[in-house]
């Protein structure tokens, strides 16, 4: 972003890398990439869920600032629980206070600054990215309709989805497809971007959410702001307060606490 790419511009190679490589990948290894008429709109839906948290989370850093809507996007295993609820699969006491514990720890992390303005629509923004990832956790873990359908190629067609998106969003702005990519290093970095945060990222977040439920999934899902922060002290010289340091015990603790536990899902 520093190079002056645009958000459509960073998330279109994103997530286009990443389906690429994965398809690759796939082809390599002889997997099957054909699904089921009744399985591709489902597919489709949650590559749209997937994509848009990310879109949704982008633009709401327009309106409120970022800690303000890392906190409010981490209300997601709030979420994830009281949608399991309503499919009537409960998490037990364990999660419930797991997830009561990480938000507490999220909140003393990603604060936002005294004075900040803080605008309704970015509330909005950040509110709907958290509901779209905790939809893509308990759909990809209770769904009936795309149980036999591999976690490879689950990901592969949520990755397609999010790519056609914002090739569309970029070419409805009406600028370049490779504005501010200018040098083999943004090439990298946008390699990168493909490869660790989306492609293996989501690709081990289906296993997770199959494996071990979407509660447990969404509460281990605090070591990604814990692991930002640990990148950014050791790596780029940013300070470690207190307060942070608090809040990444709670959240850790909250996590052990919730293993100990016997998660229901």
């Amino acid at each position: 972003m520093e190079s002056g790419v645009p958000v459509t511009v960073m998330l279109f190679f994103r997530y286009g890398l990443s389906t690429l490589v994965l398809a690759t990948w796939m082809l390599a290894k002889g997997e099957t990439f054909r699904v089921k008429g009744h399985e591709l709109w489902l597919l489709g839906l949650l590559g749209l869920l997937f994509s848009g948290s990310s879109l949704f989370l982008f633009y709401s850093y327009e309106f409120i600032p970022s800690g303000l809507a890392t906190t409010l996007v981490y209300l997601y295993p709030v979420l994830v629980a009281l949608i399991m609820v309503l499919l009537r699969v409960s998490p037990n006491w364990q999660s419930w206070l797991s997830i009561a514990a990480t938000f507490g720890g999220i909140l003393m992390l990603s604060s936002p600054t005294a004075g900040a303005e803080i605008k309704v629509p970015g509330i909005l923004l950040a509110i709907l990215s958290a509901l779209s990832y905790a939809l893509y956790l308990v759909i990809v873990n209770r769904s009936r309709s795309i149980k036999s359908v591999s976690e490879h190629t689950l990901t592969l067609y949520a990755l397609l989805v999010g790519t056609i998106l914002f090739a569309t969003l970029r070419i409805a702005q009406g600028g370049s497809m490779t504005a501010g990519i200018d040098s083999l290093s943004d090439w990298g970095n946008l390699l990168g971007l493909a490869l660790v945060p989306t492609m293996i990222s989501m690709l081990t977040l289906a296993i997770a959410s199959r494996t071990i439920g979407p509660a447990a999934t969404s509460v281990m899902g605090v070591f990604e702001p814990l692991t930002a922060i640990l990148i950014g002290v050791c790596m780029f010289g940013e300070t470690l307060s207190l307060k942070m340091a608090v809040g990444i015990s709670v959240c850790i603790a909250a996590v052990f606490f919730m293993l100990l536990g016997k998660d229901s899902h």
